[in-house]
């Protein structure tokens, strides 16, 4: 006799509009600054002379700053058998179901919380008001299966 494996809720999301927003402008940002770094040497004689070297460099910046906004398609929250993890911008933490107090999205924030105690909170940045309904089902989703963790 085999006892069935029990399936634990888990719930991955990550913000849609914002993705959107970081790929457009790091392929503008890419594209920009090639097309200025071309046009260096097509100027007539101003008295500075560009180099291939310049213009290598000019685009090498354009590709930090573009990796620069892809950053913000980093952002991700799991809520798993381990706890809640958060991941943003630089970091990535997880909090133990012991630590969650809920989640929130206080009026006239651009990002949901996760509640600890002692009136601590993280932004959850892969849940974000721009994303209209989508954030508000996520929310609701996280709740949900916060409940069923913590029961």
């Amino acid at each position: 006799m085999t006892a069935e494996p029990t399936t634990q809720p888990v719930l991955d999301v990550t913000p849609r509009k914002i993705k959107v927003y970081a790929w457009v402008l790091a392929g503008v940002l890419v594209v920009g600054h090639t097309a200025v770094a071309l046009l260096l040497k097509a100027g007539g004689n101003t008295g500075l002379t560009f180099r291939t070297s310049d213009q290598a460099g000019m685009v090498l910046i354009g590709v930090v700053l573009a990796c620069g906004a892809l950053l913000f398609t980093r952002a991700r929250l799991h809520l798993g058998p381990d706890g809640v993890t958060v991941r943003n911008l630089l970091n990535e933490n997880t909090y133990p179901w012991d630590v969650v107090q809920g989640f929130t999205f206080p009026e006239g924030s651009q990002f949901a919380h996760l509640d600890l105690p002692h009136d601590e909170f993280v932004a959850i940045w892969a849940i974000q008001a721009r994303d209209g309904e989508l954030a508000v089902q996520a929310l609701h989703r996280a709740r949900e299966i916060a409940a069923a963790y913590r029961a």
